[in-house]
């Protein structure tokens, strides 16, 4: 056997061999700039609730006017307010609504001499003051503010306009005051309401989701991340229940108001912070709470769940984890609470109101009967991720939506530090690769990709900020950052933030401000890098994409060029290649698409010995090598796979096939990295290769392929279920290792999916024993694929067992497999008939529909059931689940990811001119990635079928 030899550092391969010299060469990308520009979806004004008089709304085309611009002028600023809002928790008998009445006042600077007033105002009804307008305007400090000479709402931009009859003056102070109804309605967005049954009794929340332009469906406000503000917030409320916000109870008072008896709860004043980050919530939740070094942990959830402990994990973990930001960033908790609540009805997974965060319930609840260690770490790092934003997006914020990216992209990197802060025998820090590299290359390696910082003019509407909370701004963030930390080292890298978070605290900043700080760090530290951060990093920032780098062991030739899934499809605006030397460019055409980065003699290699490059997938980018290193590689897999560091094995299968897919590699090739597998027992490669065979099931599941695929993947993993059923004591017990409950599950899953008999007995006696005794034996991390593999082999009955288990479940985890299971079963039927539910928010809640609907398109069966079905109701879905909803993107890759054939193009074609009128919102970047993929898949089934089909035939001849 010969020695391998291993290229580490990730973010140049030749770092570690030739020296920083050629590590700029590698940053620069063969990549290019492609930009989408999202369509329009704006709301209309609900009904006034018959408390106040609707004013007039404009509905005229757009012109050049200030307030049919999307942007705030930069004439006023604000400094505080001070906002009243009553929640009615009760419907209205008259109009059949929810609703919430409200005052504010608003006190701003005037930068810019102005005689025109723009707030964002949206689905508010004002009560007329005086002069019949919609607001009224006072001075301060003894200069007489001019009059409203007319108000009006724009509804396309959302706007409360007021043109006045004179000038405010520069560096004056004003008040703004305002009177507003606005619907509690069930929309998960602004200040609205969710509701649930305790004991038969319905019960409901108000509660909110401001990010990132719903304020101003709450009050009137300056609606923008860079008008930072201080807000004191009342609430009026219902008597016996507990009102919070982002700041901590001031006094509590009983009150009489319109001769209804409630409370009236103050709070402190925030301190200066972004109105997307505001939160107030009415609810008769219950709590648990301890301190911390003199800060306030609090969680709150429905009063059955806090009893039954299910808030214990998160409150137990938040502390260290916030001690542990607190060390990292080298600055302490800027408020004096953190409370989190978990949400009956949440659109997010959460959300980093500064002081006051709002979770799913299956974000934040642990129950150990229910939960299974995948719920346990989603909810470890969700709170990470949660708290990291204290101070990255809540204490310095992004100036503009176009830097999102920055701000996700950050607190998506550091949730994995934090997590395993809490939990440190994960080893979660790993599974980055799995969840966030990988996963987002399948988007990134797109002709329809977009860079990770847009330019700002091109984010103005609502629709085309919801779209970018997206793979790229989250997980390509991430990588790139870590990627960037590894290449710096985490001393320089933290050295970089703390300073930049110093200087612009309470303020707002941009990436290249980052760039700024860690520029003084490598400065101040004398860290030796070829160029500045910020030529290095806005390579990788201001280009879509990543490169392939190609390592030539016969010759010692390093080369890269942009990675493309579709090699074929169209680029329209290339980038600059930059090559060895740093001088010599060129433009990326057809025929010169190639970048020779360097030479070295060391990567020469004859005989046995193998090269190995981007250890632990730090740097973003692919690794190819010449066929003799595959063949080395592929030797060493079979032979003493131990040899290739874990994280390294799921890189090598993940890369192989996505390499074919790209047609730098043969397919054969890639599925014969699969071969090794039935003697690999770590959890990584094997998720690695069960999401890319994923990928031949989309394609093949309703083809010749599926049989002999099928035959070969369960000879594969045979050998792991019974690894794991002797590991187990026939299946009594649970694995120890983190990664090892994990890998049960995948042994479990596709034994059944393969069709291993004694796996579907398995699952099926499991299940049946869950109904004929109504105790549930099954372990809750085998949950989800137990319930999903027994109601697929059964009909109507076992699927009505899991529907009541469904309806009836106090647990929302446990609800939660039960949703996704249901979309199992093979009967088209009962599949229409679970579609028809996810529009009834009675039988599936709003927040589940849109996954629901994608759980049914997986399923072979359920594919064009759920197509046809989103079809023909595109236009209800998208009214009654939000244009700026951001899980629109899954469901139209989630509904389309099967499409093969040139039918379902032109179907898929004909859905985007027939909805353009409608629109797509967060979704309308997903259609054109849709079609670009559908056309990829309709060119690899006829490149590559008939080669699949007679290697996987020929891996089961004896």
């Amino acid at each position: 056997m010969g020695k391998g030899f291993f290229i580490s550092k990730a973010v140049g391969i030749a770092a570690i061999i030739v020296g920083a010299g050629a590590l700029a060469t590698i940053i620069a990308l063969s990549v290019v700039y492609s930009q989408e520009k999202a369509k329009n979806n704006d709301n209309v004004l609900p009904t006034d609730g018959g408390t106040t008089s609707k004013p007039p709304v404009t509905t005229t085309a757009p012109s050049n006017e200030p307030w049919d611009k999307y942007r705030l002028p930069k004439s006023l600023v604000p400094d505080h307010y001070n906002v009243t809002l009553w929640p009615r928790l009760k419907q209205n008998l008259t109009t059949g609504l929810f609703i919430f009445t409200g005052q504010s006042t608003v006190e701003f600077v005037c930068a810019e001499e102005t005689d025109l007033i723009l707030i964002h105002s949206n689905k508010l009804n004002y009560t007329k003051r005086e002069n019949n307008h919609l607001a009224s305007l006072t001075s301060l400090g003894g200069v007489k503010a001019p009059s409203i000479k007319s108000s009006w709402l724009q509804q396309v931009t959302q706007y409360l306009v007021l043109q006045l009859d004179g000038k405010l003056m520069k560096d004056h102070r004003y008040h703004l005051h305002t009177d507003f109804t606005g619907e509690l309605a069930d929309d998960l967005g602004g200040f609205y309401r969710s509701e649930y049954m305790e004991d038969g009794v319905k019960k409901v929340v108000a509660t909110t989701q401001m990010q990132p332009t719903d304020a101003r469906k709450a009050f009137p406000c300056f609606d923008e991340p860079a008008m930072k503000a201080i807000f004191h917030i009342t609430l009026i409320h219902d008597l016996g229940t507990v009102a919070l916000s982002n700041g901590e109870e001031k006094e509590s008072s009983n009150v009489n108001i319109e001769g209804h008896d409630v409370q009236k709860t103050v709070f402190q004043p925030t301190e200066k912070m972004s109105t997307y980050l505001l939160a107030f919530i009415v609810s008769d939740f219950s709590f648990i709470n301890n301190t911390i070094d003199g800060v306030l942990i609090r969680i709150f959830a429905r009063t059955p769940a806090i009893a039954a402990g299910q808030g214990d994990y998160a409150l137990n973990k938040t502390g260290p984890i916030l001690k542990f930001f607190e060390k990292y960033y080298n600055s302490s908790y800027p408020l004096p609470k953190s409370d989190q609540i978990a949400l009956p009805d949440f659109n997010a997974g959460a959300m980093e109101n500064w002081g006051l965060i709002t979770y799913r319930e299956t974000a934040l609840l642990y129950d150990e009967t229910f939960s299974s260690n995948s719920n346990k770490q989603r909810i470890a790092t969700i709170i990470a991720h949660e708290l990291a934003h204290m101070w990255f997006g809540n204490l310095v914020t992004l100036r503009w939506w176009n830097d999102l990216w920055l701000n996700e992209g950050f607190a998506s990197y550091v949730e994995y530090l934090g997590a395993h802060e809490a939990e440190p025998e994960w080893n979660v820090k790993d599974l980055i690769v799995l969840s966030d590299v990988h996963r987002v290359f399948a988007v990134d390696a797109l002709a329809s990709s977009h860079p990770l910082s847009s330019k700002e003019e091109d984010i103005q509407k609502p629709a085309q900020i919801s779209e970018l909370f997206d793979a790229i701004s989250y997980s390509k963030g991430a990588s790139v950052l870590r990627m960037l930390s590894d290449f710096l080292t985490e001393k320089v890298f933290t050295m970089g933030l703390r300073t930049y978070l110093a200087e612009f605290a309470f303020g707002n900043a941009g990436y290249t401000d980052l760039w700024s700080h860690l520029q003084m760090a490598v400065d101040a530290t004398g860290t030796d890098i070829p160029e500045t951060v910020s030529n290095i990093m806005n390579t990788w920032v201001l280009q879509m994409g990543f490169p392939v780098v190609t390592v030539n062991t016969s010759t010692g030739i390093i080369s890269q060029k942009h990675f493309l899934l579709d090699p074929d499809s169209e680029v329209t605006t290339p980038s600059i290649y930059k090559c060895v030397d740093g001088l010599s460019y060129f433009p990326p055409l057809r025929t010169i698409n190639l970048c020779i980065l360097f030479t070295i003699d060391e990567m020469k290699v004859s005989g046995s010995d193998w090269v190995l490059a981007n250890i632990n997938v730090v740097g973003y980018y692919r690794v190819n090598y010449d066929q003799g290193n595959w063949e080395r590689l592929l030797g060493v897999l079979s032979t003493n796979h131990v040899a290739i560091p874990v994280i390294n094995r799921a890189q090598l299968v993940d890369d192989a096939f996505n390499l074919a897919r790209a047609k730098i590699i043969s397919t054969v090739l890639a599925l014969r990295t699969t071969k090794y597998l039935n003697k690999e027992r770590e959890y990584m490669p094997w998720e690695s290769a069960v999401g890319n065979l994923d990928f031949f099931y989309l394609m093949f599941d309703r083809s010749e392929v599926y049989g002999p695929m099928q035959d070969y993947l369960r000879n594969q993993v045979t050998p792991l279920f019974t690894h794991y059923k002797s590991l187990t004591d026939n299946w009594k017990n649970v694995p120890v290792g983190h990664m090892d409950q994990y890998n049960q599950v995948n042994a479990i899953s596709l034994a059944c999916r393969t069709g291993l008999r004694e796996c579907q007995n398995l699952t099926n006696q499991w299940f049946n024993q869950w109904m004929e005794t109504k105790l549930n034996p099954i372990h809750p991390n085998l949950r989800s694929t137990v319930y999903c593999n027994a109601i697929a082999a059964g009909g109507a009955k076992e699927w009505e067992f899991a529907w009541s288990q469904f309806k009836n479940a106090s647990i929302a985890i446990e609800a939660d497999k039960l949703r996704y299971a249901l979309a199992c079963t093979k009967q088209p039927w009962l599949l229409n008939r679970y579609l028809e539910y996810t529009l009834d928010p009675n039988m599936i809640r709003k927040q589940d529909a849109t996954s629901t609907i994608v759980y049914i398109a997986n399923n072979v069966i359920g594919q064009s059931l759920a197509w046809d079905f989103v079809r023909a109701r595109w236009s209800y879905i998208f009214t009654q689940y939000g244009g700026g909803s951001f899980s629109f993107s899954n469901l139209v890759n989630g509904v389309t990811e099967r499409f093969s054939t040139e039918y379902e193009l032109q179907q898929l074609k004909q859905f985007k001119e027939d909805n353009a009128e409608v629109g797509f919102g967060s979704g309308t970047l997903a259609v054109d990635q849709s079609i670009e993929r559908t056309i990829a898949n309709i060119k690899w089934i006829a490149e590559n079928k008939q080669n699949v089909l007679d290697w996987f035939k020929a891996e089961e001849k004896p």
